[in-house]
């Protein structure tokens, strides 16, 4: 009865191995697609990052960067602790486990509070950004960044083209005529902005905040999800490596 009890034992600690190794490559896995959000949050959507009045959503991404690289490197750890059988490796796992947890969850609460605000921040603050800092000294990246914003969405203004007609840089005799700026043409070509005809800007498609801010939510939606996805993995392997130890303990002892 003994010998059997032993023999169920190593079953039981053979196939939480086994449980454990599945895991950690889908937990893995789950971190390459973590870290593969936040760069591509920051490699192909830092144009619009400019019209932000707060880097909360620039924040989030280097945090999912952080987050996703920190899952990789424990992914290999997982993996040399489930085949030497080591407690002070399933120890540091475990720990690691929920250190990411706990830097996700943070991220989590930072992207809920910004789309909380998303909407008030971008009425606020794109409109002035329009008005008082578009082709001014020192904004370069502002400029820019409404340039880009103008093209990819297809829109013009803050809610309409008419925004235009309040911005210091229309104004000045530096706008040449122009009635908005060439990024508000369906074709840009030089000082196109001087004839505001719908056959010629974006004047019918509507202004860019409830496009950007649509943009913003979907992705703070996809980051919430895979953050989240990834959080219960983390559970059912925090799950899996106490079962583990405790297997390994009563082994040892």
């Amino acid at each position: 009865m003994a010998h059997y009890k032993v023999e169920q034992d190593d079953w039981l600690t053979v196939y939480l191995k086994y449980l454990l190794a599945v895991f950690n490559f889908f937990f893995w896995m789950g971190g390459a697609a973590v870290m593969a959000v936040g760069v591509w949050t920051l490699v192909e959507k830092s144009g619009y990052l400019g019209v932000l009045a707060s880097s909360t959503f620039a924040a989030s991404a280097y945090i999912l960067i952080f987050a996703g690289t920190l899952v990789m490197v424990t992914g290999f750890l997982g993996f040399g602790a489930v085949i030497r059988e080591d407690r002070s490796c399933l120890s540091a796992y475990f720990c690691l486990l929920l250190a990411i947890f706990l830097v996700e969850l943070v991220a989590g609460v930072l992207a809920h509070v910004y789309y909380q605000r998303l909407s008030e921040e971008l009425k606020q603050h794109l409109t002035r950004t329009l008005a008082e800092n578009y082709r001014q000294p020192g904004a370069a990246e502002i400029t820019a960044s409404v340039d880009r914003l103008q093209q990819d969405f297809r829109c013009c203004g803050s809610n309409s083209s008419a925004d235009w007609q309040h911005s210091t840089y229309i104004l000045s005799p530096e706008a040449e005529g122009r009635r908005v700026p060439d990024s508000c043409c369906k074709t840009v070509v030089a000082r196109c902005g001087q004839r505001a005809h719908p056959s010629n800007i974006y004047k019918v498609e509507g202004g860019c905040i409830t496009k950007l801010e649509q943009f913003l939510a979907d992705h703070l939606l996809l980051m919430g999800a895979v953050g989240i996805g990834v959080a219960c993995l983390q559970i059912c392997g925090m799950i899996l490596t106490c079962c583990l130890h405790r297997r390994v303990q009563l082994h040892f002892y």
